[in-house]
């Protein structure tokens, strides 16, 4: 059975990408690997929309998340997070575990809130340090309004820090314009590499305050990834792959133009959101992102069931809820490298899951939903 991946992470990779990473290795201290890291430093400025630094770890997004606590904020300081979702609530766990003083503002799952509430918040609290949030939530489906609360934090002395790791390189996204201070992503999503690598882009408003932390780390010391920077070395041993990899993968990603291929991401998810209008289902996230559909499971229908079976059945891998919405909702991506066809045979695959499921629908109406859109708006 062919195998089709559209979980949100990790993503497929293209083969370009695959025989750049089969290369024969090289020493990670050598001119020509350096000369790699600076070219790969440049093109992912170009993905971040940033004149910043650029870090890379050789972590998982986790790693990148961390570090954007632990080398920003003191023990005791506080912080503004806002919480809808798994990933939301993972910057949470990393704030306490640092002794940051964390202020939620806790949101129904699938909701994002007005950015006056953040605003209420800051001026009320003028001590908080910093006010971390997702681009897109992946476990939800929904997209941040990031824009307008970086026209809010910018007023303050605070720094917006971005969990980009799902968004980056597929949800519009502009960090200098959008006046963010630290973005994080990942390298197995919208950058279409393998997981392994992590990545931060940082101001100079986030490198003042990073200068007055104390908090205790080692392998995730920015300052010293900074100092590394003018040499274009890792403080430790980098990912040589990844780095190879990454290349190509920039080098896909501007060959067609972020601006365009954000646009193609909102063209397959308007068709991804259309099939499943049609089909009779309804979408979880009331601000839908570009990059992942969360989708409602229907009243009489098993969750579980219904994304086992499109994987063991039918050969293709979505993903289902997670935590308090488990079972209740499915996910379908379309991040990365993943184009029109896949959503028309994850459509596909879809409706006669949910056929063996006893779910009514007209045959071929998502199909046919999908296919109008694509057909009309993909470039």
């Amino acid at each position: 059975m062919k195998k089709y991946l559209l979980a949100p992470g990790p993503t497929p990779v293209p083969s370009e990408v695959l025989r750049a990473i089969s290369e024969p290795m090289v020493h990670h201290r050598t001119p020509a690997f350096k000369a790699m890291v600076g070219q790969a430093i440049e093109g992912l400025k170009y993905v971040f929309q940033t004149k910043n630094d650029v870090l890379i770890f050789a972590s998982t997004g986790t790693g990148a998340m961390e570090g954007a606590v632990s080398n920003v904020l003191n023990k005791g300081e506080k912080a503004v997070i806002i919480r809808n979702g798994k990933f939301a609530e993972r910057w949470g766990e990393i704030a306490e575990k640092y002794g940051i003083v964390p202020i939620y503002v806790d949101l129904p799952w699938g909701t994002v809130g007005q950015p006056e509430t953040i605003e209420k918040l800051l001026n009320k609290n003028p001590d908080v340090k910093a006010v971390y949030t997702q681009l897109t939530e992946t476990s939800t489906g929904v997209v941040m309004p990031v824009k307008k609360l970086g026209e809010i934090v910018s007023k303050t002395d605070a720094l917006l820090i971005i969990d980009a790791i799902s968004g980056l390189g597929g949800q519009e996204f502009y960090m200098d314009d959008w006046k963010v201070d630290i973005c994080v992503a990942g390298s197995q999503k919208g950058l279409m590499l393998p997981p392994g690598h992590a990545y931060a882009a940082v101001s100079e408003k986030a490198w003042n305050k990073i200068q007055t932390s104390t908090q205790p780390r080692y392998y995730f010391d920015w300052k010293l990834y900074r100092k590394k920077l003018a040499t274009n070395t890792d403080p430790f041993t980098g990912s040589v792959i990844l780095i190879k990899g990454l290349l190509k993968a920039i080098e896909i990603i501007k060959s067609e133009g972020l601006d365009i291929r954000f646009k193609r991401y909102k063209v397959l998810a308007s068709a991804c959101r259309a099939a499943v209008d049609a089909l009779g289902l309804k979408m979880f996230a009331d601000t839908p992102c570009d990059v992942v559909t969360a989708v409602k499971v229907p009243e009489g229908i098993d969750g579980l069931a219904l994304v086992k079976k499109m994987r063991v059945e039918y050969g293709f891998t979505i993903a289902g809820g997670q935590a308090g919405v488990k079972g209740k909702i499915f996910r379908i991506a379309h991040m990365g490298y993943i184009e029109r066809f896949d959503i028309i045979a994850v459509i596909s695959a879809l409706e006669m899951v949910l056929s063996d499921l006893g779910w009514e629908f007209e045959w071929g109406a998502g199909l046919s939903a999908a296919q109008k859109i694509l057909a009309e708006d993909y470039k």
